[in-house]
């Protein structure tokens, strides 16, 4: 047993140194391995790097490629010429002289003064020509139509200015007649305000009833204007009849006498319109064809009433006879 304790021991020993040695190869195959890792890190960056700069070469290739197409491109469309076919030969030209030179100069300057070349030029002035025509031919059109509706407008005012004077004049004859009817005296005369222009002049009332002096009609009490203005309105009908008349209390502020008067005109008026007349005044209810009313027969209940005073008339003379 002490035998095989020191053989085993002896062999422990070198079992030990081994595993010593093996560390220590281990050790340095680690290290081996984090220099080589160290060393692949930098293959790796160098790698990326030269893939960046292949890829910013790629891109610079591709530009110069647009440039160079371009250039041709710009040299067939100035110079109606192929520059690959230029520069084929072109060591075997002769250089051009100082007055070649000079020429070329001269033509450059030329050229430059005579600026960008269109090839639609003709085209696009064809187009601007013929809408130019046809611009003319509307603007032509446009004065003439202006012209006519000028001569128009003209002809429309002298045939206003002269039916207003015509109409003026006879409106104030016969306004000039009908006031001395309803006033029983006096005179009344319409007055332009500006004559010498008829389309924009006003029109004032100039009237003396009897006992007064002559003066404006704002200087008249109210039944006066009130029947000046029945004055002027019948003038208006004598001279342009309409079919209907409408008034409502237009002899509100007469009194009885004023008031007969006012329906004996009303009354001779009837021949050429059909007056309908609002009132409360009895003297105009008598002098009436026809009364329309309400009345209230019940409080609260409205009932319509209707009397034709022409046909009742004309009954109570049958009745006499």
């Amino acid at each position: 047993m002490r035998e095989d304790l020191a053989q085993k021991l002896d062999e422990a020993a070198r079992f030990g140194g081994e595993v010593d040695e093996l560390g220590r190869a281990l050790s340095r195959a680690g290290v081996s391995l984090a220099d080589a890792e160290t060393e692949v890190k930098s293959q790796r960056a160098e790698v990326n790097e030269a893939a960046d700069r292949v890829g910013a070469l790629k891109l610079a290739r591709r530009e110069v490629d647009k440039d160079v197409e371009h250039l041709l491109e710009s040299v067939v469309e100035r110079h109606d010429t192929s520059l690959p076919r230029v520069l084929g030969d072109y060591h075997m030209r002769s250089q051009p002289g100082e007055n070649e030179l000079l020429r070329i100069e001269e033509l450059k300057r030329l050229i430059g003064r005579m600026g960008a070349i269109n090839p639609a030029a003709i085209e696009e002035y064809e187009e601007t020509q013929a809408r130019y025509e046809e611009r003319t031919e509307q603007m032509a059109d446009v004065e003439q139509a202006l012209e006519d509706l000028e001569r128009a407008i003209a002809k429309m005012d002298r045939d206003c200015r002269q039916l207003f004077k015509d109409a003026f004049e006879v409106v104030s004859a016969k306004f000039q007649e009908i006031f001395p009817r309803l006033f029983k005296g006096g005179q009344a005369r319409l007055v332009l305000t500006d004559p010498d222009d008829m389309l924009n002049t006003g029109v004032d009332i100039v009237a003396q009833p009897p006992g007064k002096r002559l003066g404006n009609i704002e200087l008249m009490s109210g039944g006066e204007k009130a029947l000046t203005a029945v004055s002027l309105m019948l003038a208006l009908f004598l001279h342009r009849p309409s079919p209907f008349c409408l008034l409502d209390e237009v002899d509100a502020p007469l009194d009885e006498a004023n008031v007969g008067r006012f329906v004996e005109m009303v009354r001779e008026m009837t021949g050429r319109s059909q007056f309908i007349i609002i009132t409360h005044s009895k003297v105009t209810m008598e002098g009436a064809d026809a009364l329309y009313g309400v009345t209230m027969e019940e409080p609260g209940v409205s009932k319509l009433v209707s009397v034709r005073l022409v046909a009742a008339g004309e009954a109570a003379s049958a009745v006499n006879q």
